[in-house]
């Protein structure tokens, strides 16, 4: 079982920026290739596709809508992914979580295997 824990959220204007980080753990995560990736639910909405990272580093994939502004990265001896969002939006606002994945480099929620609990972001106009 993997245990994931976002961090990072809190309350900004439109415009500035946000760094959120997930730390995981467990003992199916060490040696294991997961890909990682975030998704955001905004109150009301379904759950998003915001980006993903491969196991490595190496890959990654993102949503238009933040394509450009937003940049996932990890850090895997330290077991913690980031995503570094700038210029942020109203439309931004939302629980963002983070989550794992046996595959390459999925981008559906389907794909995905464990969860955190999310951190919220709120970006004002």
């Amino acid at each position: 079982q993997v245990q994931l824990v976002e961090s990072g959220g809190g309350l900004v204007q439109a415009g500035e920026s946000l760094r959120l980080s997930c730390g995981a753990s467990g003992s199916t995560f060490s040696g294991n290739r997961y890909a990682m990736g975030w998704f955001r639910q905004a109150l009301g909405k379904e759950r998003e596709f915001v980006a993903v990272v491969s196991w490595n580093g190496e890959h990654t994939y993102y949503s238009p809508s933040v394509k450009g502004r937003f940049t996932i990265s990890r850090d895997n001896a330290k077991n913690t992914l980031y995503l570094q969002m700038n210029s942020l939006k109203p439309e931004d606002t939302a629980v963002y979580l983070c989550a794992t994945s046996r595959k390459i480099l999925p981008f559906g929620a389907q794909d995905f295997d464990s969860w955190g609990q999310g951190t919220q972001v709120t970006v004002s106009s």
